[in-house]
């Protein structure tokens, strides 16, 4: 009997796989008129980056990004007039502060990964440096 061995995937690539896809869904739902629907990846990327210290970074960006997302909601919310949808309601500035925010956040992911954790960098990187002759 053969077993089936499933990759194994960490918690810490879990919660980033899980922030990177609910950031880069934001902007896609937004201008696609699907923007009370953003609200399940805004808050998961707060949640997950909140509660993630490998993601320490992130907050700030996920925070503005809720920020952003939240005053046209709340605005829609409160409005005596609302029109039926969020996305047909919410004004084109916030649309578009939503998507800048939302591409801050995801550039702020993948920059973070790249960078260095030390002068010589993390042991993934040192294995590809070579000493200079």
């Amino acid at each position: 009997m053969t077993e089936t061995t499933m990759p194994s995937t960490s918690p810490t690539r879990r919660a980033d796989r899980t922030v990177v896809i609910s950031i880069w869904a934001v902007p896609v739902l937004v201008v696609g008129q699907f923007a009370m629907l953003a609200i399940v990846p805004v808050t998961l990327a707060l949640m997950v980056s909140l509660r993630r210290a490998h993601l320490r970074g992130l907050r700030r960006w996920t925070i503005a990004l809720a920020t952003a997302y939240a005053t046209p909601l709340i605005l829609w919310a409160i409005g005596p007039d609302r029109a039926p949808s969020l996305s047909k309601d919410m004004h084109p500035v916030f649309a578009a502060l939503i998507v800048v925010a939302a591409l801050a956040a995801a550039t702020a992911f993948h920059l973070g990964r790249r960078r260095p954790s030390g002068p010589n960098g993390s042991p993934s990187e040192r294995q590809h440096l070579r000493p200079t002759p």
